[in-house]
């Protein structure tokens, strides 16, 4: 319980955060932490408005959560439709194009949100200057690198449009299979860029790498805390983006699950509320809620794989870990390094698949078998492991759903983060400064996290914090313009 001589600090809304969310801070009589909480204030409702739609819908109705990363529910509500239909053993050629997408989506999603959010604090300082440290000053400064960021995000964003008929909210994917093969034309137009896009990619992780070793001594206690990791992988341990069975492991390394299929996910996974945010908190059950939380995204699935199987992924995935001597790292802004690892992943990944005279096949869809009233489908979007989970009666109409998206998964890691960074750069301040606030924001920013279109917006969204003194009486106040 906060006491009752308390100041209070409030950051609304968080910038680059995909819907609307804000950071209280309670602060004592001798400005020290007493409470920091990451709030989500926005409820959007898809899993009760849902229900009663025809069940085919789905894989096009539930992508519009986000503009962002559409095609990973795109594909997750695929994959679910697949089961309930009883047609999950796809065609080669529908498996590869989904894959294609999916790969198409994780190289864009990645290369935005390392060159155009995250790059500005990388390159410039947590504390630089507001106006220097945002995409403007990236491009005023490190133009080269800027025109990197747009061109393999425009890379990305061509396969997407291939795969899935439009670069936001297309629908290639259809129960059982999907609705269109890449024609040789599209192929040789992306192979046209692969090379420049592999370079990059390379360059990309030598950046993040760079960066996070020179100043190895900050970032590793930086909103840094021990936490469990989750993901799905192949069945031989491998990273699979597209489909696998859940693991999980410790701080340490130590096994929790592995290969759980996610049918089962319930006996291993719950969901807490709690009364301070619309979304909610999930938990490993052999452990409990209060430690049995975990982290979510590329951090947790590279520290869960066993291995990567390209090979110049694969090199920097070793010398990632190792760091650690093998064991997971737990440094919250090793996020960004992580990012970089499996936005090369992907690139390798879509140079094999361009190659594969699969793509050219002529069968898209496999029939309909078993009917199923419930399914469960796991996809890896960019952010972390996402869930669907569907019920569908006789009619054909959807009558539950739940969806875990990946930043819910991280809801806790990020609270946590808040507080720590809270504690270790407000506590005694004697005001605030925007770099203070920046601090914050960057931990939070690591996690990419998606709640809705907001976060990817480019310039800067309004932001007014307040300080109060133990009376209630401002002390301070900035306020940061939206234009």
């Amino acid at each position: 319980m906060a006491s009752t001589q308390t100041k209070r600090i409030v950051i609304e809304p968080v910038t680059r955060v995909e819907g609307h969310g804000k950071v209280s801070i309670l602060m004592d009589e001798n400005n020290r932490v007493e409470q920091a909480r990451l709030h989500i204030v926005e409820f959007r409702g898809f899993e009760r408005f849902i229900q009663g739609r025809p069940f085919w819908e789905l894989p096009v109705l539930v992508q519009r959560l986000c503009g962002i990363c559409p095609v990973s529910h795109h594909l997750c509500a695929a994959k679910a439709i697949d089961g309930i239909v009883g047609a999950e053993n796809l065609t080669p050629t529908a498996e590869k194009m989904r894959r294609l997408m999916h790969y198409g989506q994780m190289f864009q999603s990645h290369a935005l949100h390392f060159f155009h959010l995250a790059s500005p604090d990388l390159l410039f300082g947590f504390d630089a200057p507001v106006e220097k440290r945002n995409v403007i000053g990236v491009i005023a400064e490190h133009p080269d690198l800027a025109v990197q960021g747009v061109m393999m995000r425009k890379f990305g964003q061509e396969i997407i449009r291939a795969t899935a008929g439009k670069k936001v909210h297309g629908t290639g994917a259809i129960p059982g299979g999907i609705n269109k093969n890449l024609s040789i034309e599209e192929r040789d137009a992306l192979l046209a860029d692969m090379d420049q896009m592999l370079e990059w990619s390379l360059e990309s992780v030598k950046i993040a790498k760079s960066y996070t070793l020179e100043n190895l001594n900050s970032v590793a206690e930086f909103g840094s805390f021990e936490s469990n990791h989750l993901s799905i992988v192949r069945e031989d341990g491998a990273m699979d983006l597209y489909d696998g069975k859940l693991r999980a492991v410790d701080a340490i390394g130590a096994t929790i699950i592995d290969q759980v299929d996610p049918l089962d996910y319930l006996d291993v996974i719950a969901e807490e509320v709690r009364p301070w945010s619309y979304m909610k908190f999930p938990y490993l059950t052999s452990i409990g809620s209060e430690d049995g939380w975990y982290r979510v995204g590329p951090l947790a699935r590279v520290n869960t794989c066993d291995f990567i199987d390209t090979p110049q992924a694969e090199v920097a995935r070793q010398e990632f870990m190792g760091l650690t001597d093998g064991k997971p790292s737990n440094v919250t802004m090793a996020y960004h390094w992580t990012r970089m690892i499996e936005l090369l992943h992907a690139a390798e990944k879509i140079q094999e698949l361009l190659h594969d005279s699969a793509l050219q096949g002529e069968d898209l869809v496999v029939p309909a078998g078993d009917r199923r009233g419930e399914y469960v489908a796991m996809i890896e979007a960019p952010r972390g492991t996402l869930t669907h989970h569907y019920q569908v009666d006789e009619n054909d109409q959807v009558t539950m759903a739940n969806l875990i998206v990946s930043t819910t998964c991280n809801n806790e890691a990020m609270n946590r983060a808040v507080r720590k960074i809270a504690d270790d750069h407000l506590s005694g301040a004697p005001e605030i400064t925007e770099g203070l606030l920046n601090n914050i924001e960057v931990g939070i920013r690591a996690y990419d996290p998606c709640l809705s279109c907001a976060t990817h917006a480019l310039g800067q969204m309004p932001l007014e914090v307040t300080l109060f003194d133990a009376v209630g009486e401002v002390v301070d106040q900035r306020v940061r313009s939206s234009r």
